[in-house]
């Protein structure tokens, strides 16, 4: 091993050493909901098969299989009854035979918060003109790269991430991370690993405490200190297999496991160091137009108020159509109120095309005519 390698290796164990001594639990937790109907459908258990947009989040190896050179996609989703927006616009450009790119942004957002810091006058009265609203948003920018590896079926990817998260005019935070992914295909099997933030992603957070000062020193609470948060790394894998029925019908399970570093977590396997929560997803398909999916993720225990524990987990259903570059998903996430989320309705769309086409088109289109 090299000693460049080996010096390497003992920067990020001393980072990730140090950054489990200060970092929270769930920091950028918005990034660990996913992006994509089909995976949400499946459980998130894609890791191992995803090719289109949606490899910048779940395996960046996975871009460089794109069967078209350019595409773009986009979703949305709501929690808690609307009041949470989560979104993902995307699009991806594929170099050569090898190796694609592509830019993505996630926003997860609450919107018109009501700010009722100047409700009262200086007088004492209550004047509702004052109350304006703010809105509480966190974002990512994806910047996605994607290989072919000269070994047959392998592939690797990566991204750099630019987080930006703002509470307003009262706080926010600027962060910076690394993704790194791999995925091999041999035959009808398909596996991918995706490490995220593999050196932390630390997010520097600013407050305006001249604004909070007055508020927080009236309810006796400590005014707030511009700080670092750290995400620790967290791992996911999958594996799957494809079964070709025949023809026109075809079969594809894979089983996944999220590994999260920051300490116990509620999860299935979990100990004081690292945290595992495992999936499993099934998509049927007909003719690679029609599909239809069912996966189960997020396993828990849930303390009940007879000091008992009671097991949740959250089954998803999901459609798809493809056809003629155009996807179209939807997914039921938390089918039957099983676990303790709340189910949504996920809809994404994405569109696939060649770019060399269209200038063809265009510039055939201007020729004039002899």
């Amino acid at each position: 091993m090299k000693l460049t390698t080996k010096i390497l290796i003992i920067i990020l164990f001393v980072s990730n050493y140090l950054s489990a001594q200060i970092a929270p639990k769930y920091s950028n937790e918005f990034l660990a909901i996913g992006v994509g109907s089909r995976a949400l459908g499946m459980g998130n258990s894609v890791v191992a098969s995803v090719n289109d947009i949606n490899s910048v989040y779940w395996n960046q190896a996975g871009l460089c299989k794109l069967d078209k050179q350019i595409e773009i996609g986009a979703m949305h989703s709501e929690y808690f009854a609307g009041i949470a927006k989560y979104d993902f616009v995307g699009a991806s450009y594929k170099i050569d035979d090898k190796s694609a790119a592509a830019i993505s942004m996630i926003r997860f957002g609450v919107d018109d918060i009501p700010n009722t810091l100047d409700l009262i006058d200086s007088d004492g009265n209550i004047r509702y003109d004052r109350i304006s609203s703010f809105s509480v948003a966190d974002y990512a920018f994806l910047f996605t790269y994607s290989r072919v590896l000269p070994i047959d079926g392998l592939s690797f990817g990566g991204n750099v991430k630019l987080i930006r998260r703002n509470a307003g005019d009262f706080a926010n935070a600027w962060g910076f991370g690394l993704d790194v992914s791999a995925m091999y295909h041999v035959k009808n099997w398909k596996f991918g690993a995706n490490l995220r933030d593999v050196t932390s992603t630390f997010n520097a957070w600013k407050f305006n405490q001249e604004l909070l000062r007055e508020v927080f020193e009236a309810t006796g609470n400590e005014v707030p200190e511009n700080g670092l948060e750290i995400t620790l790394p967290r791992m996911l894998l999958g594996g799957g297999y494809l079964y070709n029925i025949n023809d026109n019908f075809s079969l594809y399970s894979e089983l996944g496991m999220q590994i999260t570093t920051d300490g116990k977590r509620n999860t299935l396997i979990k100990t004081n160091i690292f945290s595992i929560d495992p999936s499993c997803g099934l998509e049927f398909g007909f003719k690679n137009i029609v599909f239809a999916r069912a996966g189960v993720n997020n396993f828990q225990q849930i303390p009940e108020f007879d000091n008992t524990n009671s097991f949740s987990w959250q089954p998803n259903i999901g459609v798809g159509i493809n056809i003629y570059g155009l996807r179209l998903d939807y997914a039921l996430t938390d089918i039957g109120n099983q676990s303790i989320a709340l189910y949504s309705h996920v809809f994404s769309l994405s569109y696939r095309f060649n770019g060399s086409n269209l200038l063809n088109k265009a510039s055939q289109s201007r020729m004039p005519e002899m």
